[in-house]
C-alpha cells in the first residue's frame, strides 16, 4: 500500500498533493488560522502584477514559515481506539440524511 492510499484512508491528503493547490502554502496558513485561503490567494495573485519578485519572495517565505511550523508542531495522529471506529467522510461521499417526521 503506498502513502497516498494510507493518507486517504486516514482522511488527510498532504497539502502539496491536493489537486487544487500549487504548494499548499495559502491553504496551510488558512487551515492553521481558521480562515478561507482565498482571502490570502487573491492579494498574492494581485501582487504578482505589481511586483512579481516581491510576490514570489513573500510566497516562498510564507512557505518556509509553514514548513518550520509543521516540522516543529506536527499534526497529531488519531489512533483507531480514540476514533470511535467511525471512518472519516470523504468530501464527495453521499450520506443519507434522517427523514423528518
Amino acid at each position: 500500500m503506498n502513502t497516498q492510499d494510507t493518507s486517504i484512508e486516514q482522511g488527510y491528503t498532504p497539502l502539496p498533493l491536493r489537486a487544487h493547490t500549487i504548494l499548499g502554502i495559502c491553504e496551510a496558513i488558512g487551515e492553521d488560522f481558521g480562515f478561507n485561503p482565498t482571502f490570502l490567494r487573491i492579494p498574492l495573485a494581485a501582487s504578482v502584477i505589481v511586483s512579481p519578485l516581491w510576490a514570489f519572495g513573500t510566497y516562498f517565505a510564507l512557505g518556509a514559515i509553514v514548513l518550520v511550523s509543521r516540522l516543529l508542531f506536527p499534526r497529531a495522529k488519531v489512533s483507531a481506539s480514540t476514533a470511535g471506529g467511525e471512518r472519516p467522510l470523504v468530501a464527495n461521499e453521499q450520506r443519507e440524511l434522517a427523514k423528518a417526521a
